[in-house]
């Protein structure tokens, strides 16, 4: 009874033409290659085929390379947020969240999706980011999460992947939540705005799942 309101919303994107393309070929693929097997090998081609889309879904740059190349990320120029509906909606609310002074979390279940997004922010809202992973040693954690709930205006934005930032975290400092992309089990999705919501949190809340139409994601 403490707590203020959460208010948590759906915010719906469109696939650009890249993804839409890059999309129906994953479908063709995968529905191929279930027909072609059996057993363990079809569920596999299945689960795969699914994460695939989510990554479609995101960004076509989250398809390609691995999550330990964040050094290869802009090399050939920065990623540009125009090449999907996802991310060019939440350069929009980002930027209503940093002119009103605001901080946030985004949630990620890719690692690569999280050095995308921090360049990309940093490159359309010259904003500073932090990035949480679960190959962040402890001590940088820490100093992440005292940067992040200090008075500290020069990065407002903290990007997590839905792993390492689901449970055991207080980070109050944020009124805004975004889920870039959505998590198999809604337990655990859940999880991630008590890390804003909870004792200590003095403003409402807003929660935004990001969502593409016509997509596994809707």
């Amino acid at each position: 009874p403490d707590l203020p309101d959460l208010v948590q919303t759906k915010d719906y994107a469109i696939l650009t033409s890249e993804q839409a393309r890059l999309y129906q070929s994953g479908v063709d693929g995968m529905l191929r290659a279930v027909d072609e097997s059996e057993g363990t090998q079809r569920r596999g081609h299945v689960l795969a085929g699914l994460i695939k889309l989510k990554q479609v879904c995101n960004h076509p740059m989250n398809l390609a390379g691995s999550d330990d190349e964040p050094a290869a990320i802009g090399a050939d120029g920065p990623p540009q947020s125009a090449r999907s509906g996802k991310t060019m909606r939440l350069m929009e609310m980002l930027e209503e969240v940093v002119a009103a002074g605001d901080k946030a979390l985004i949630f990620t279940q890719f690692r690569r999706m999280g050095h995308l997004l921090s360049a990309m922010i940093a490159h359309d809202l010259d904003t500073q980011t932090l990035f949480l992973h679960g190959g962040t040693p402890r001590t940088k954690r820490d100093e992440l999460i005292a940067r992040f709930q200090s008075d500290d205006k020069t990065a407002p934005i903290f990007i997590l992947s839905l792993r390492a930032g689901g449970v055991g975290l207080n980070l109050t400092a944020a009124n805004h939540v975004f889920h870039f992309d959505r998590w198999w089990n809604p337990a655990v999705e859940n999880q991630a705005p008590d890390r804003a919501f909870r004792i200590g949190q003095k403003r409402t809340v807003h929660v935004h799942k990001l969502i593409s139409r016509g997509t596994l994601e809707e």
